[in-house]
């Protein structure tokens, strides 16, 4: 198997998500099927016909799979620079980073404050106390897009269970790739985000001089993937036929880069222009620092539906509280799911439901093909 080549620092920001999903919906008809109906939910939540039960924040668990080269100490990132992007993945989708006080005027009130949280793991899946980090020392050069990363058996770190983790693996990245993501409905082998060392957090190999990814926003961005967003340009490679599904993000001819001024105009979206700033975008980290209500829409279309594990997910110990008397009750792992009585019932009953809906569809397609009307 021929190495990818490995670069320290590329050029521009280049996320591998779509090639990926595109790779899969060639592949498997079962990924196709579902994301048919993930799509058909967020339809749903997008034109108002349904609304999210979410009442409170949801936190995430997170375990970082640091898969560092034998002979490059440095991919061995220490877990200050972990807890750096921990920091601004809570800033950032609780709309409480500084610079979203930079969002032009005109779109202001389209900021979104997610109400989604994360938390690195303190209950590893057999229920033994975690920092949420697992360090694998490899003998590979580096990683592309192909997922070699999320195995031991290809020099990387087996995933823990994606139905109550968000895996992230951090490692060397082949060429001009900082990162990629599963979109919901892939494998749950796979399922989780990549990311380049030297794109994670905001210190450690992040801050590099010159380095214009310093600022954790690859990760930050890779997450919106993993819960269901695209990029706000539509990647119709600047055709302006295609978008990313969202009403409130303006249509754009193709991905910005750098730290452009606004207003920029493409597409005929003036006279505000590219919404260049949201997070979907491409622009250097200094430069993306939003994500707006349509986005979020989006969002609890997929936590609330082919994620709804992580909200319905019973109550951690570490989650448990401790009344006056000393007594424990699970009343702080109710608000962490970030739901009320009555609506965990239903989720799962969402979800079972997609599940059918998907094997229902994948049975038709394959009667479509073998030439039968009937399973």
């Amino acid at each position: 198997m021929t190495e990818p080549t490995v670069s320290p620092l590329p050029a521009r920001d280049l996320c591998g998500t779509m090639l990926v999903h595109r790779r899969m919906l060639n592949e498997s008809m079962s990924y196709r099927s579902q994301r048919a109906v993930i799509e058909n939910r967020a339809l749903q939540y997008e034109i108002g016909r349904l609304s999210s039960a979410r009442r409170g924040p949801v936190v995430i668990p997170v375990v970082v799979h640091v898969v560092a080269g034998r002979d490059h100490p440095e991919q061995n990132i220490d877990d200050e620079q972990v807890h750096s992007q921990i920091t601004v993945l809570n800033q950032d989708f609780r709309a409480a980073n500084p610079d979203v006080s930079k969002v032009p005027g005109v779109w202001r009130d389209l900021v979104a404050d997610t109400q989604i949280e994360f938390r690195l793991a303190t209950r590893d899946p057999n229920g033994e106390p975690t920092d949420g980090i697992v360090r694998v020392v490899t003998d590979r050069p580096g990683f592309d897009h192909r997922d070699g990363v999320k195995s031991s058996r290809t020099g990387g770190a087996d995933p823990w269970p994606s139905d109550r983790y968000l895996n992230m693996w951090v490692c060397q990245l082949a060429g001009s790739l900082l990162g990629y993501a599963t979109f919901p409905g892939q494998p749950p082998h796979l399922d989780g985000v990549v990311i380049g060392h030297s794109f994670f957090g905001t210190t450690g190999t992040a801050a590099a001089p010159g380095n214009p990814f310093n600022r954790g926003r690859t990760t930050t961005h890779e997450i919106g993937h993993w819960l269901n967003l695209f990029h706000i340009w539509g990647d119709d490679d600047g055709a302006c036929s295609s978008d990313d599904k969202v009403a409130d993000t303006p249509n754009q001819a193709d991905a910005n880069t750098g730290m452009p001024t606004f207003p920029h105009v493409t597409c005929a979206n003036g006279p505000n222009g590219d919404m260049f700033m949201n997070y979907m975008d491409y622009t250097d980290d200094a430069g993306m620092f939003m994500f707006t209500q349509g986005q979020l829409a989006r969002m609890n279309a997929c936590l609330e539906g082919a994620r709804a594990s992580f909200l319905a997910a019973m109550p951690v110990p570490e989650a448990e509280a401790v009344r006056a008397d000393g007594s424990r009750h699970a009343d702080a792992g109710e608000e962490a799911r970030g739901v009320p009585d009555g609506e965990v019932e239903r989720l799962l009953h969402d979800s079972e439901r997609l599940t059918t809906e998907a094997l229902h569809d994948i049975r038709a397609a394959l009667n479509t093909v073998a030439g039968y009307s009937r399973w």
